[in-house]
């Protein structure tokens, strides 16, 4: 007896994050010729499995007690393999000057567009995606009041064994914001501005001080770049919160407030620099003036809940006290003093645009 047979099988494909395929189709075709002239019966064909059926009882395998049928993988083979690997990424959404955005939506696509997974971050500006496939991908970033945000991306394998994906710092710019502020005449508002200072201690630890009242101008032609700044400071209102210690900063050994009561910065024009931008000007302090160039970065502007515009700044440099004649100290060791010469100066500046093109610092 010459007995032939072929078979003939198909498996839907499927997408990441998608419904299994329906079904599963089987189809079997067998000839069957007796050499002797005798008839035989082919066997009957299967019935069509489908994936959708729940496997019969003489068919299922047992589940263990202590394995969730829920967990039990549903797909066979290699397929269940290639599930049972997505890979997890955990990540923070920031914005450029390092604060949380939350509810920010973290979205992956994969190279069809179709969308692999979705998270939301939270106060914190963390979030956790879940069920990536590993493979090329499109990272989007979208939140309120901020640009949106489309990177490439290349989902590591789970299979690795490197763990979670630390996709890391995603930061997201303010909506309609740029690099250089609308023009205009914007005065510091002194309740949301900070200007500090900080020394060294014993050469161990840091003392932050900083000065609350001052006031000042900033003037934003259409070329930024000849925009300028004037602000003066009351050196009488430092303040490292300890009383005995702004008492003798005020003294003659540091600050000399009775003779120089008022710090004053003047700049005009600024440069762009290897790290954003460099605002050159003059600082006088304690009847002397030298040049100080601070490293500054705005933030972006936008409105607030009275009707005005607001823009947002910071600054830093770093000061040196022998510059001007401020050389008090006191030794307790060989190269060791109570305060460092250098002083590291970081400034947080909000600024409201002005109606009133004659408003005066």
């Amino acid at each position: 007896m010459i007995l032939g047979r072929s078979r003939r099988g198909r498996v839907g494909s499927h997408r990441a994050g998608g419904a299994a395929p329906a079904s599963l189709g089987v189809t079997q075709a067998t000839a069957v010729g007796a050499a002797d002239g005798v008839d035989e019966a082919a066997p009957a064909a299967p019935p069509v499995a489908r994936w959708s059926d729940p496997p019969s009882a003489a068919t299922a395998t047992p589940v263990p007690a202590h394995v969730s049928p829920a967990a039990t993988p549903t797909v066979p083979g290699p397929v269940s393999a290639g599930r049972a690997a997505r890979t997890t990424a955990r990540g923070r959404v920031l914005t450029r000057e390092g604060w949380p955005v939350p509810g920010a939506s973290v979205t992956v696509l994969a190279a069809d567009g179709t969308q692999s997974a979705r998270a939301i971050s939270g106060g914190d500006g963390w979030f956790t995606l879940t069920g990536l496939p590993a493979g090329s991908a499109t990272l989007v970033l979208a939140a309120p009041a901020h640009e949106p945000r489309a990177t490439s991306v290349v989902v590591p394998d789970a299979a690795s064994g490197r763990g979670p994906w630390a996709v890391g710092e995603l930061r997201l710019p303010r909506h309609g914001g740029s690099d250089v502020p609308p023009p205009g005449i914007w005065a510091i508002d002194v309740a949301h501005s900070t200007i500090s200072a900080t020394a060294h201690h014993l050469g161990l630890s840091a003392v932050h001080g900083r000065f609350t009242d001052f006031s000042g101008v900033i003037t934003v032609p259409e070329d930024v770049t000849r925009a300028s700044v004037e602000v003066r400071i009351d050196a009488t209102s430092i303040d490292t919160g300890n009383a005995q210690r702004d008492e003798h900063l005020r003294s003659a050994d540091f600050l000399d407030t009775a003779r120089f009561p008022t710090l004053t910065f003047r700049a005009f024009g600024v440069q762009r620099g290897a790290a954003g931008w460099v605002l050159a000007g003059d600082l006088s302090l304690l009847g002397s003036s030298r040049p100080v160039q601070l490293q500054l970065s705005y933030a972006g502007s936008g409105p607030d809940p009275w009707g005005g515009t607001r823009a947002a700044f910071s600054a830093t440099t770093e000061l040196h006290r022998n510059d001007f004649q401020m050389n008090w100290n006191q030794a307790v060791g060989i190269g060791v003093a109570v305060f460092g010469t250098t002083l590291k100066v970081a400034i947080d500046v909000e600024a409201v645009l002005q109606l009133d093109p004659t408003v005066e610092p």
